[in-house]
């Protein structure tokens, strides 16, 4: 009962600050910015995708004179490096890693290694970092750079929504995914923790060096994203920020198969005991616990019948909980549709957030066809 009251408190608490944080409307302006932008995506074996996102990108309205488009090539083996050279863009540029390292050197982040070599070349003052199986609509650097030369932000992170959810499986991983940019938003507007996700992120080329970049995580497999934002948080408190508006959202593709659902998942969570912000690692400890006191209620009941009202009663409050909060942001990324398979997906998703915490912390995952530790 405790857990429950923790979890019922954190939720309200997510719920208050998602509906304070203000959506940003950019405006038309003839002179558009004056910041120089480089937009940097790490690739592995990404030949399939490439395509949607450099055309995307070409689209763009921000001037093609200010934005810079880097992708950098992770040892692909499929024609990564191909689609980018052959692409009909000028301002679209390709580095290759394997020019920077041999391939049987080691490392637990390849991604961070690309993305630091990509900085080191780009010329661009405010970076922009997005993923290769992503799309976007035409007015998103357009808008991220208006809200920086508003705001003045060291780090803005940014909205991004799953696509293409043509089947239950995909629906499930979008309204999971849904819930944490939900609480990616609410945390930044409440100052209650750094948030965020690698395929829609800005920050300062300048306070990226400041702050040492990813020295000191680069023996981290994962957190290229959130484990940088808090090292920008710690150094600049109110400079990092969350650009809450539709323009600026990143769709991306949800993966095909359950296997490469908790590769992915796992990913996320190993990296959960190496925040420094530990006002973070708490939360996800009480989301832990408290679904693991979910699952094993569910599992008492199974033998002991008399317990299910009591799970019931549980069951009925986390969703209750949930659904108050993901109403509002499910609106904002226009899925209310999607809510109908909330309830359902409660089978599905009490269980993989016990199993993929625990494999977080004391398994292996796979990751672009690499095992990590």
């Amino acid at each position: 009962m405790v857990l429950a009251l923790g979890y019922g408190i954190l939720m309200l608490w997510y719920s208050l600050g998602w509906k304070r944080l203000k959506n940003f409307s950019p405006v038309t302006q003839k002179s558009g910015g004056h910041t120089a932008v480089t937009v940097i995506i790490p690739a592995r074996n990404e030949a399939d995708n490439l395509p949607a996102l450099l055309e995307a990108l070409q689209k763009q309205t921000y001037s093609a004179a200010l934005l810079e488009v880097i992708v950098i090539d992770d040892f692909s083996t499929d024609d990564t490096a191909a689609v980018v050279r052959n692409f009909p863009a000028a301002n679209i540029r390709l580095l290759e890693l394997r020019e920077h390292l041999n391939l049987e050197e080691r490392l637990n982040s390849f991604k961070k290694k690309a993305i630091e070599i990509a900085i080191s070349q780009a010329k661009g003052d405010l970076i922009v970092t997005t993923d290769a199986d992503c799309v976007m609509g035409p007015r998103w650097i357009e808008t991220v750079v208006q809200f920086y030369e508003q705001h003045r932000p060291k780090f803005i992170a940014a909205p991004v929504s799953f696509y293409k959810e043509h089947n239950f499986f995909k629906r499930l991983q979008s309204l999971d995914f849904m819930t944490m940019q939900g609480i990616t938003g609410a945390a930044a507007e409440l100052a209650s923790g750094t948030m965020c996700n690698g395929a829609n992120l800005a920050y300062e080329k300048q306070a990226f060096h400041e702050v040492g970049g990813f020295s000191g995580i680069d023996n981290i497999a994962s957190g290229d994203d959130m484990l940088l934002m808090y090292k920008i948080y710690s150094a600049y408190p109110d400079k990092v920020a969350y650009l809450k508006c539709e323009e600026a959202v990143v769709r991306t593709l949800a993966v095909d198969t359950l296997k490469d659902f908790m590769n992915q998942r796992i990913r996320w969570s190993s990296k959960a005991d190496k925040y420094e912000d530990k006002r973070l690692t708490w939360v996800l400890l009480l989301v832990y616990l408290f679904n693991a006191g979910m699952l094993a209620f569910a599992v008492m009941a199974l033998f002991l019948p008399v317990w299910w009202p009591w799970f019931l009663i549980i069951l009925l409050f986390k969703v209750t909980l949930e659904l108050y909060f993901l109403l509002p942001v499910a609106k904002f990324f226009n899925k209310t549709e999607l809510l109908l398979w909330f309830i359902p997906g409660q089978i599905f998703h009490i269980p993989y957030i016990v199993v993929a915490g625990w494999l977080g912390k004391f398994g292996s995952y796979q990751w672009k066809g690499r095992q990590v530790n």
